[in-house]
Order: structure tokens, then sequence, then C-alpha cells
């Protein structure tokens, strides 16, 4: 298969789109420690997961090239995000608005959330796919569960190390924090194991519908290379 054609795909550029847009909400409410039963975990733990799955559909069916336009994508639009949220809280606010304390209370963590966000995910999600890239062509396309288990474990201790680390170190107690380490990271790849099922359905329908199943035997692994002289085969 040539190099990643966008155009020649039905449902790529709606699953990119439904992928930025569930990353950006994630990195809204990540900041919030919540506590579910025993466990202090991070509100981002509600949706962030997902888009490891979004990670996997794009590799195994698009290729490893359209998993690193997505991943792109979201980093930009993730950095928009919390650029726009810095200028509006240094703004001056209006006489008559009354919530600025409130506002800058939520999203003054901003600084701090934007590098611990756009580090953890951009290496994450490139150790997610790389992973299952490289599982694909030493599994021969074979045992789909090992590839999208395996990409996960990798791709969330990853993640999941750095983002908690760089949120919240020196902020909680070393102890949470190892506990929010943990816990989160069982939780992300147990959320994973759990949609094996559905991860299935998605990938058998859309390797159908799209006609694709890409092997990335002469693709750049390089996170920076956008244009290759060929990519994924089918």
């Amino acid at each position: 298969m040539p190099t990643l054609t966008v155009g020649r795909y039905k449902y790529l550029d709606a699953l990119t789109t439904s992928f930025v847009v569930i990353l950006l909400v994630s990195n809204l409410v990540a900041q919030k420690v919540c506590l579910i039963g025993p466990f202090a975990v991070s509100g981002a733990i509600l949706l962030f997961p997902i888009t490891y799955i979004f990670g996997d559909v794009f590799t195994e069916v698009y290729g490893f090239a359209a998993s690193r336009r997505a991943i792109w994508l979201g980093f930009f639009g993730t950095a928009l995000l919390y650029v726009i949220g810095s200028i509006t809280i240094a703004l001056p606010p209006a006489p008559k608005w009354h919530n600025q304390e409130a506002f800058a209370t939520v999203f003054g963590f901003i600084p701090r959330i934007l590098a611990a966000s756009l580090t953890a995910f951009w290496a994450g999600e490139f150790a997610n796919s790389y992973t299952m890239a490289k599982l694909k062509l030493l599994t021969d396309g074979k045992m789909l569960w090992t590839r999208t288990i395996g990409s996960t474990i990798v791709g969330q201790a990853v993640d999941t190390t750095i983002v908690v680390s760089l949120t919240f170190g020196g902020v909680v107690p070393l102890h949470l924090l190892g506990n929010m380490i943990a816990t989160g990271y069982l939780l992300k790849v147990g959320y994973e194991v759990l949609a094996t099922p559905i991860t299935y359905l998605v990938i058998h329908w859309l390797k159908s519908a799209e006609g694709a199943d890409a092997f990335d035997r002469h693709e750049s692994f390089n996170p920076f290379a956008f244009s290759q002289k060929r990519g994924a085969e089918d």
C-alpha cells in the first residue's frame, strides 16, 4: 500500500476527529483527583484509555502512518487548548462576571498539566502504536488480542508514569503518587482487556468496510517522518 492517502478511506477522518475530541475532554477533567472505591485516580480515567483503543484501530487497520497523523493532530489540539486557556485566565474579567477565582482554580494548573499531558500523551501513544505494529509483524497478523493488550501494557506504562509524576509530583505525598500510578495503570490496562471484544468487532468491521489491513513492513517508525517512499502494506 502506498504512503497513507487519507481520501481513499471512508471512516478515517471521522475516527481521527473522535479521537481528538475524546483527548481534549480527557485533558479538561484530568486534574481532578477522584476517589473510585479505595483508589485515587485522575478524572481522565473515564475517557483517556479509549484513546489507546483508537490507537490500536489506526495502527491495525490503516497503519502506523495513520496513527502518527492522529497523534500529532491530538498533540497540537491539546496544546492549543492550553494556550487559549492560559490567555483566558490572564485576561481581566468583566466587572459583572464574578467567577474569575473559581475559573482560575479549575484551570490554574494548566502550565503543569500542559507539560505533563503533552509529554505523556506523545510518548505513550507512540509507544503503543510502535508496539502494536511490531507485534503484528511478529505474529503475521494473527492473535489480535496479543497486540491490543500488549501495546496497551507498554503504552500505558509510559503514559501513566509520566503524566502522574509530572502532574502531581511534589504536590501529593509519595505514597499517594505511587498509588495513583499503580492503580491508574492497572485500571487502564483492565479497561483495554475488558474492551477487547468491542475492539475486535470494530477492527474486523473496519477492515471489511475499508478494504484495508495494514502491515508496516516498509514504514518508518520515526515519529517525525511524515513522508516515506513507501508506507504500510496490505
